[in-house]
């Protein structure tokens, strides 16, 4: 990646990307010049440093991610067709606005509607509720993730069945200092701290999926309503529908852990009603050890499998915890959805 900004009155400037740092050089007009190595495909966040602080690029789009606004870049894919805009019939990614009783505050979504979704009044809908990941927040997935070309590609080609999905904020709080943690540390005890997706739950069951019912023509029962989410939100999703098997019946954990035989020993009729787990992760993820929690995922998904439960498990070839793997993750679930 090549950059270049012009900051005469700064003594260094850094290209930021990948979690490595490149000095640039500053030409005789005070313009800084300099390039990264190669970078993988698919999306990269990066930033610039300038005497120690860090700024966007000002000649980038601005993403929210690693928790805050900050600059990204779109390395060329060879598999990249299948989230390209194309000259075919587009949904809308819609922003609504909600009041949460369950939180007192007003909260922000956006919403796939599929194409032809505003000429037939009488037509309704499954849902997919989908997540996305730590430090990250309700525009991850239309604008890095690029869900809503995704869709439109697999529509078109009659791959998958047109849906609604709903793209929340998931972001949850770290627990205060009165369980023993200074400012900036983990709590002592098991990771993720008991208790950490309740909040986040009860928003969910509450107010989202409600609001979402109310508002759009959906099919609202269980058998038509989709949980997914990427990292965190997998790990959210994890825990939501392991003790809500009455509301999800289908389950997508991409780079998020997965679902073990132990999970659902106590969850009264997962087996019965959810029809599928999907889990997935990038090949280096799993090259690295980077599993999340609750064991290895092939193990515990083939396990479940065994057991009578409809899995699907997903290897992004040659990607890491990046948006490419779950981009393509999304790319392989979609089809599976309510096709019973």
């Amino acid at each position: 990646m090549h950059v270049q900004i012009s900051a005469p009155g700064a003594n260094k400037v850094q290209l930021d990307i990948s979690a490595v740092k490149y000095d640039l050089i500053k030409d005789d007009k005070g313009v800084w010049i300099g390039e990264s190595a190669p970078q993988d495909e698919g999306f990269h966040y990066y930033q610039l440093w300038i005497d120690g602080a860090a700024v966007p690029d000002p000649g980038s789009l601005y993403y929210y991610g690693a928790s805050r606004w900050g600059s990204g870049i779109e390395i060329p894919a060879k598999d990249q067709d299948f989230y390209a805009l194309k000259n075919v019939p587009h949904g809308q990614v819609r922003e609504l606005i909600y009041f949460s009783k369950s939180n007192n505050n007003n909260r922000r979504c956006f919403v796939y509607t599929p194409p032809g979704y505003d000429k037939d009044s009488q037509k309704h809908f499954p849902v997919l509720y989908l997540q996305h990941g730590g430090g990250e927040d309700e525009t991850g997935w239309s604008r890095q993730g690029r869900a809503n070309f995704i869709m439109d590609n697999l529509i078109a080609e009659g791959k998958a069945k047109p849906i609604i999905i709903v793209m929340d904020n998931g972001t949850w709080r770290m627990p205060d200092r009165a369980s023993g943690a200074k400012p900036g540390e983990c709590p002592a005890g098991p990771w993720p701290p008991k208790g950490w997706a309740d909040g986040f739950t009860k928003t969910m069951l509450e107010d989202i999926i409600p609001m979402i019912d109310a508002n759009y023509r959906t099919l609202a029962d269980q058998k038509h309503r989709a949980m997914a989410g990427l990292s965190m939100g997998g790990m959210q999703t994890r825990v939501i529908t392991v003790d809500n098997p009455d509301v999800f019946s289908y389950v997508g954990i991409f780079s998020g852990g997965s679902i073990s035989i132990e999970d659902i020993k106590d969850a009264r009729g997962f087996k019965e009603n959810v029809k599928l787990i999907f889990v997935s992760y990038g090949s280096r993820e799993l090259e690295n050890r980077r599993t999340g929690f609750g064991g290895d995922p092939k193990e515990n998904t083939e396990k479940l499998k065994d057991a009578g439960i409809k899995t699907h498990f997903y290897i992004s070839p040659q990607t890491a915890h990046e948006w490419q793997s779950w981009r393509r993750s999304l790319h392989e679930f979609a089809p599976l959805l309510f096709k019973d």
